[in-house]
């Protein structure tokens, strides 16, 4: 049996997608200087940029607190697999970053962190027409070597999309 050839098939239109992003080094001054917390803060009040895979993805930050991040997307064609939905890999992303973030604004100057696992769960598939998710990590526990947190991501009638948990490593100032 003979495959089609590219230019036999109707591919459709194609997209074009341009991604601008500030250079993230400058903002690690003030990460190194600022209590998480009040660094992400920074990134909503729009005092300190957003991340360079905010940009690539599309997630924004929406709101901190104590143990808690949200953060916001919307499903677009360039998060698709080949089945026309939503990569999980693009939600498994989103979920890894609420749930790093929510451990962030628990962490003093200096401190930082990182995934030692992480364990996510799909329960609905995404297409363009889910809208608006949202994605919230809290805070299970902290501890001074290791933290834990979990997440949910929502669509807009409250629906759990997928769930996540994770491990993560602390690091003391100065390293890492």
């Amino acid at each position: 049996m003979e495959h089609a050839k590219p230019q036999d098939v109707a591919w459709g239109e194609t997209r074009t997608r341009e991604v601008t992003w500030t250079d993230p080094v400058p903002p690690l001054a003030s990460l190194r200087a600022m209590p998480g917390l009040d660094f992400l803060q920074g990134m909503i009040d729009g005092h300190i940029p957003p991340p360079p895979i905010g940009a690539s993805l599309g997630f924004e930050i929406v709101a901190v607190s104590p143990g808690r991040a949200e953060f916001r997307i919307e499903p677009q064609e360039f998060h698709f697999n080949p089945l026309g939905l939503v990569h999980g890999g693009v939600l498994c992303t989103l979920l890894d970053t609420v749930v790093g973030c929510a451990v962030h604004t628990t962490l003093d100057a200096g401190w930082g962190y990182t995934s030692i696992d992480l364990n996510v769960t799909y329960l609905r598939p995404v297409t363009l027409q889910t809208g608006m998710l949202s994605a919230v990590g809290t805070v299970t526990k902290t501890g001074r070597r290791v933290s834990f947190a979990g997440g949910e991501i929502t669509d807009s009638s409250g629906a759990v999309i997928a769930s996540a948990t994770s491990s993560l490593l602390m690091f003391e100032p100065g390293v890492g």
